[in-house]
């Protein structure tokens, strides 16, 4: 469905102008009232976002969440009083006056930048620089991959970003417009915030690229030197920019604090209030002589009926879709809705008693792919990728077919190498609606990913991460790509479950928690090398659920081994050859710290047993591992970083065998 063009207000009296300057009022007077804030960019914005949110984008404020709705992308979050006071101007019940008026105040759902969940409308979490324009860019492929497979008549929809020059420098948002002009992502239209300021001053100090044919070499569809304070000029680019055969760039020529006197087009209006005087001097610049926070009748009402101009669209994509096939509404509305297809646990469960039948001895990557390879087939929803190692992060499932400009039909994304982006585009892909994201990377790279990663949890997205080459496992590769503090950094991220299985049929019921989990993300942290498999009894029960449990139990237990991924194989050694010397050990596998510290008291202490030498084993460095053993446990891992070598010399090297365990073990215990 095209995007619906709003006329301007029919009120005589009320010009593009009049409703530009009530988004700057209630901006400057916001910031002023909570005294911090960002005001200029708001200021300069306000005309260009005046005539978007009037003319082109299509979206019904009583129905934030229709499927079929265009998008807007705050990327310059910071900005984020434009967004509140447009949302509050067009009519979203929840953005109150009051609500502007406790702007960064403890409760508010206007905080400091848009959280995504905290108020109607708010498509992502913006703030950090960057990560919006690339959600942006997840958000529109996931629009054509969704059209691809419901038609136009069900899907059909723009993505709008608005953007800043900080947005502009940030390295994802280079490694996101690349794939995006690659993948012909045409429905994904940019407002570039082309004021050249950012917090220091000029962006001269820092930059002197030219932008415009960075985005052309991109294969953008660029628009420059638009004014950005002339709705005529404004309006004549995003028309043209509906006609693209590509994504395209607006480049917006703005005043950052547009009426500002003093401080107009100038960092000093960036991040701070403008102060009494100051306003008072842009009300009367403005030609805005109305009091703080007061919105005339007739603005008020103008913009209000832009607000309600979108319950036609919206209704007319209801009644289309209600003339459908009833089997497609189904499925269309179960994608979007994120849940699970009917019949998946069945094949997961037959999944799960083969894999007890072979007890396969095979990399928990590989596992990871026979699981992909079982439930792509039912779960269509599954959207897979990699950062340009799919034959390493074994990610993409036989039934896959790439994503491409020419064929947006299909479930696998080749990313290319930019980690980064990727898993911003991801957080897009979800928030969006209509697939589980999940994209591979090696466990180091996990670096290159944190920001995106953290958002992720910090906005409730189920987004899997598979990250394989856990451990000093991978060999050879060395130092630079065998990770050590990883996991320790993972696990400190709130709201995030970090999987690291122990064989194949652990690294299927992570899987299945994974999926299950709508409001968590996930972390699959899977070997290069060969783990042999300790699970080679079917259970219906998800024993990875809980997080830890018994794998291996023994009367009168002297000693508790902890262990999770591949160093459970030398903790089941180690249990041996204390047997053969007198000493009863347990074995405990523990793939999710998260899950099992969620557990109760007495499963926990019933699990890691009472009155035993705790002793943890894992491939990683130590920290965090406290928690289990206490002061006087022991942990077998690393204490550096790793080396190049085959597997085995290094584990030999670093003491993270069975035999050394043992000797630990003996020396504690006085034996």
């Amino acid at each position: 469905m095209p995007s619906v063009m709003h006329k301007p207000s029919d009120s005589p009296t009320v010009s593009y102008k009049d409703m530009a300057n009530a988004i700057r009022a209630l901006s400057m007077d916001a910031v002023e009232k909570a005294a911090s804030g960002h005001p200029g960019m708001p200021m300069g914005m306000a005309d260009a976002a005046t005539v978007l949110f009037s003319e082109f984008l299509k979206f019904d404020p009583k129905h934030p969440n229709w499927p079929d709705r265009d998008r807007f992308v705050l990327s310059a979050g910071h900005g984020s009083m434009l967004q509140y006071a447009l949302h509050y101007l067009v009519g979203y019940e929840d953005m109150t006056l009051d609500e502007l008026k406790n702007f960064r105040k403890l409760g508010a759902k206007t905080a400091g930048h848009p959280e995504f969940g905290h108020a109607m409308g708010i498509e992502t979490t913006t703030g950090p620089l960057g990560q919006g324009i690339a959600n942006a860019v997840g958000m529109a492929l996931a629009e054509r991959m969704l059209n691809a497979r419901f038609g136009d008549d069900i899907v059909g929809h723009k993505t709008y970003v608005i953007a800043g020059d900080g947005c502009l420098m940030e390295g994802i948002s280079h490694e996101a417009a690349s794939l995006a002009g690659h993948l012909k992502l045409n429905k994904l239209i940019v407002l570039w915030d082309d004021n050249q300021i950012s917090i220091d001053g000029p962006t001269s100090l820092s930059v002197s690229d030219d932008v415009t044919k960075r985005f052309e070499s991109y294969g953008w569809n660029v628009i420059p030197s638009v004014d950005g304070h002339n709705v005529d000029a404004v309006r004549a680019a995003l028309a043209k920019a509906q006609k693209s055969n590509a994504p395209t760039l607006i480049a917006c020529r703005t005043k950052i604090g547009y009426g500002a006197p003093g401080k107009e087009g100038s960092e000093k209006c960036h991040g701070s209030p403008l102060g009494k005087e100051c306003i008072e001097g842009t009300r009367k610049n403005l030609g805005w002589s109305h009091a703080e926070f007061e919105v005339p009748t007739e603005i008020l009402s103008a913009w209000r009926e832009i607000g309600k101009k979108g319950s036609k669209a919206f209704a007319d994509w209801t009644k289309t879709f209600e003339s459908v096939d009833g089997k497609i509404q189904s499925e269309f509305s179960r994608q979007v809705a994120g849940e699970l297809p009917d019949g998946w646990q069945a094949a997961f469960e037959d999944f799960k008693k083969k894999l007890a039948e072979a007890a396969p001895n095979e990399a928990t990557r590989k596992s990871s792919e026979n699981v992909l390879n079982a439930l792509s087939t039912v779960i269509p929803e599954l959207a897979g990728g990699s950062a340009d190692l799919t034959g390493s992060n074994n990610t993409k499932a036989k039934n896959q077919s790439p994503v491409s400009s020419s064929q947006y039909g299909g479930s696998y994304i080749y990313y290319g190498v930019r980690e980064h982006a990727m898993a911003s585009m991801m957080n897009g892909i979800v928030l969006h609606g209509g697939f589980i994201p999940y994209g591979g990377t090696f466990m180091v790279f996990t670096d290159y990913c944190r920001p995106a990663i953290r958002l992720s949890a910090l906005m409730q997205q189920r987004v899997i991460y598979v990250m394989t080459h856990d451990s000093i496992g991978l060999g050879e590769d060395g130092p630079t790509h065998q990770p050590v503090e990883h996991l320790a950094s993972l696990r400190a991220i709130p709201n995030l479950n970090v999987f690291r299985p122990a064989d194949a049929t652990e690294t299927a019921e992570c899987w299945a928690l994974a999926l299950t989990n709508k409001n968590t993300p996930s972390i699959l942290s899977l070997t290069r090398q060969n783990v042999p498999a300790v699970r080679k009894e079917y259970t219906k029960d998800n024993l990875c659920a809980r997080g830890a449990y018994v794998l291996s139990d023994a009367t009168n237990a002297k000693v508790t081994l902890i262990a999770s991924g591949s160093e459970i194989s030398i903790a089941m050694d180690v249990q041996k050859k204390l047997a053969e010397k007198t000493i009863a050990a347990r074995v405990v596998s523990l793939p999710c710290w998260e899950l099992f510290d969620a557990q109760p008291a007495k499963y926990r202490e019933d699990v890691m047993g009472k009155n035993t030498l705790k002793v943890a084993i894992e491939a990683a460095g130590g920290f965090g591992w406290e928690r289990y053993i206490g002061n006087d446990g022991i942990f077998i891992g690393m204490k550096g970083f790793g080396a190049s070598a085959p597997a085995p010399d290094l584990y030999k090297h670093f003491g993270i065998t069975a035999d050394a365990t043992v000797n630990s073990i003996l020396s504690k215990l006085g034996r």
